[in-house]
């Protein structure tokens, strides 16, 4: 009977937190909750306000949680006055002379299609008449825009899937820090703080973050581990693994230098549930003061294992 009623309440937990993770609107309901959790300063004060460019247009999978996360960030940006946020779509913004207007690009969850996972073939694909052979051609300088817009001292900040946006580009790999791999089932996660000192992680206060999301898994330039690692999961607590691996975390949050320019890439989160805790809005704030240079810490590459 124990084990009746044990089963019972384990079931209605999970459907419990599978209602609590449904989709919802960007409605004022919540982008007023939004508001008031929001930080009302950056931790960098009395500098100037930066622009920034969200693109938010997937071609591929497209995460719900897009039109949250442009939201968030321009509350962040005019509550504290420190950063004019540009929400945009289209492949123009990739044009040196677009890039020029920008301290700093966030990747909106910009999944592009498989299994070719380029941004910008698709793009050019859905908006102009080109033929294939014109898109083949023309597709790498707007890669190549990208690549020497951060090493020339842009800012790249990157939201969970957006690290797809060119994943099977060795170069464009070596520049995010890494690529998708793949992820086992949402679940709750439990990320932790690599390293608790260290000024990016102050916002969850030793505490780490827990929600529930995607656990992904990288590969490519992941592995040459040439980033500052911010947050960490353990791979014994997640279930649902699709592949062996000798891995006992894997880093889901981390930092890099990229010639002149600054990159912060952060796995969490899937769902716009996550948005709502205040440590997670303060990182992605602190993240961006990182990206466009105001926030100075310590982004060397940590020692491989």
């Amino acid at each position: 009977m124990k084990k009746i009623i044990s089963i019972c309440i384990l079931l209605l937990f999970q459907l419990v937190e599978a209602q609590n993770y449904d989709r919802f609107e960007t409605d004022q309901k919540w982008l007023a909750r939004i508001e008031q959790l929001a930080p009302s300063q950056t931790t960098i004060k009395d500098v100037g306000k930066k622009n920034i460019l969200v693109f938010s247009k997937a071609t591929g999978f497209d995460h719900w949680v897009i039109p949250h996360n442009a939201e968030m960030l321009k509350i962040l940006g005019k509550k504290t006055n420190a950063f004019e946020v540009h929400v945009k779509y289209d492949i123009e913004q990739f044009e040196k002379k677009n890039l020029k207007k920008y301290h700093a690009v966030v990747f909106n969850n910009c999944n592009p299609s498989g299994p070719d996972r380029d941004l910008f073939a698709d793009l050019l694909r859905q908006n102009t008449s080109l033929s294939n052979t014109e898109i083949k051609a023309l597709a790498p300088k707007y890669e190549t825009n990208m690549l020497n817009y951060v090493k020339e001292g842009g800012g790249l900040m990157i939201l969970h899937g957006g690290i797809t946006v060119q994943n099977n580009s060795k170069a464009f790999s070596q520049m995010t820090g890494g690529s998708f791999d793949y992820h086992p089932k949402q679940q709750t996660i439990h990320v932790q703080e690599v390293d608790k000192t260290h000024p990016l992680v102050k916002a969850f206060k030793g505490k780490g973050l827990t929600h529930f999301d995607e656990p992904y898994f990288f590969k490519n330039a992941y592995f040459e581990y040439h980033f500052r690692p911010l947050l960490f999961m353990e791979v014994d607590k997640l279930e649902g693994l699709k592949k062996e691996t000798d891995e006992k975390v894997v880093y889901v949050s981390w930092i890099k230098r990229f010639g002149k320019g600054r990159v912060f890439y952060s796995s969490p989160s899937h769902n716009a549930q996550s948005i709502e805790e205040p440590g997670l809005l303060q990182y992605f704030l602190d993240g961006l003061q990182y990206v466009v240079g105001d926030l100075k810490c310590d982004d060397s590459p940590m020692a491989k294992p």
